[in-house]
């Protein structure tokens, strides 16, 4: 729990605080409190961009509103959980809560304020400009319960210094390009350590889903049709058996986690890998990278067959802000969302690293001064969605999928049968 020292405004939760905190707080001195205060559940990190503590982005809102921000911060999932929880009870005392967009099924969406009458009476700056993937992901049943604000999309990254060691001069353009290049890049480079190709984790949706895309498939798309196209599905697995058959993929894929895709290309293990655009300031970091400057990224390509007419659609997950329908204080709760969905406040957020939402924030000199993939990474925005979009049973689903897609990779079940095997047992759990 996070406890904000310059206020003397409690809620009761407040109140429970540790005792560390109220020593924290007694040793920052006497304050003057706020009229009002907003109760945010959420990700520390989202406090974080805000400047909280230090160049507060919402500065000036609090001293027009007279109000303030206290936060209660947690890891995702049991963030999830509390927030869930809280808007189930009678009343709460938060009155805006940060939520991923694959969890809202219908039965929590029902939780939460429909927010389009909010929008209507008291617009948000320039809506359209926000990406409408990431608005469309927060649609329930036709009502908009959510306003984007932070987002992870990925893209293919690869380190240029090997490229160019393995004599290859420029990235991938294609699905195909880049499995051959992975098995060119499975060798042992100039510094003596053993490169893979590429490097994913085994245990994320989103790897599958995007070699699925890449031949126009999927594993659900956004009208809940399971595996639109077994075919797709079935050639993405192949490509992906194919490389770990040719030691294109680590020996170790069962159990390679998404921690290992950073290290393993920081250390110049693994020539490609796909992570969030986000991540390419860590991965060039001089003080963790034995490269750097020399990782970059790219959209992730789609199959020669497919190129220049079908778009790839890759896969992106978003934070969005919610007001739970028992929250006491839903005007201020609005005030605080349109404040922090601004350009202004955007921006500001996208400087201290957050994924900005708003399509225009990424033509930004300041940004491009600070994030080089700031282009290629709107446009990808543009066209992303989701891994697949919430249900009640959507867990059980992915962890199905990952199952099967695992058997198949490592060549315990032909690729064909481990996509029927999807259909089959996820089929029962779909959304009538």
């Amino acid at each position: 729990m996070q406890y904000k020292a310059n206020t003397f405004a409690l809620t009761r939760r407040g109140f429970l605080g540790t005792a560390l905190g109220g020593a924290a707080a007694l040793a920052a001195g006497p304050s003057f409190a706020a009229s009002k205060t907003v109760n945010v559940l959420s990700h520390k990190v989202h406090q974080t961009v805000l400047g909280d503590g230090g160049n507060d982005l919402l500065a000036d809102w609090k001293s027009s509103k007279d109000a303030d921000v206290s936060w209660t911060t947690f890891d995702s999932n049991p963030l999830q959980d509390r927030l869930f929880r809280e808007a189930s009870l009678g009343s709460t005392d938060y009155s805006v809560g940060y939520m991923i967009d694959n969890r809202p099924t219908s039965q929590i969406a029902a939780l939460f304020e429909p927010l389009g009458d909010y929008l209507a009476k008291d617009p948000i700056e320039e809506f359209d400009d926000i990406a409408p993937g990431l608005v469309k992901g927060m649609t329930v049943d036709g009502n908009l319960i959510g306003i984007p604000v932070r987002h992870a999309t990925q893209g293919l990254f690869y380190n240029e210094a090997l490229l160019e060691e393995a004599g290859i001069g420029a990235p991938p353009t294609t699905l195909e390009e880049l499995v051959e290049q992975a098995k060119k890049l499975t060798f042992t480079s100039s510094a003596g350590t053993p490169v893979v190709g590429m490097v994913l984790a085994s245990d994320l949706a989103v790897f599958p889903v995007m070699f699925a895309r890449a031949f126009g498939g999927d594993f659900i798309d956004g009208d809940f049709k399971l595996v639109p196209k077994p075919e797709a599905m079935e050639t993405g697995l192949s490509v992906l058996r194919d490389m770990f058959e040719a030691g294109a993929l680590p020996r170790s894929y069962a159990t390679t986690k998404n921690d290992d895709q950073v290290t393993w290309i920081q250390q110049g293990r693994a020539a490609f890998t796909v992570l969030p655009f986000a991540r390419h300031a860590q991965l060039n970091n001089p003080e963790q990278s034995r490269y750097p400057g020399k990782i970059k990224a790219i959209e992730f390509p789609v199959s020669a067959n497919l190129k220049g007419t079908t778009p790839m659609s890759s896969v992106v997950e978003a934070w969005a802000m919610v007001i739970p329908k028992n929250a006491s204080d839903k005007e201020l709760a609005w005030s605080f969302i349109k404040e922090v969905a601004s350009k202004r406040v955007t921006l500001g957020m996208a400087l201290n690293g957050n994924g900005p939402v708003r399509v225009s924030t990424y033509s930004n000199p300041d940004l491009i001064a600070k994030n080089p993939l700031a282009e290629i990474e709107a446009k990808v925005l543009a066209g992303a969605r989701g891994a697949f979009p919430p249900f009640p049973e959507a867990a059980r689903a992915q962890g199905i999928m990952l199952e099967e897609v695992q058997l198949a990779v490592l060549g315990r079940k032909p690729v064909n049968e481990a996509v029927a095997a999807i259909i089959e047992r996820v089929t029962p759990l779909m959304p009538a």
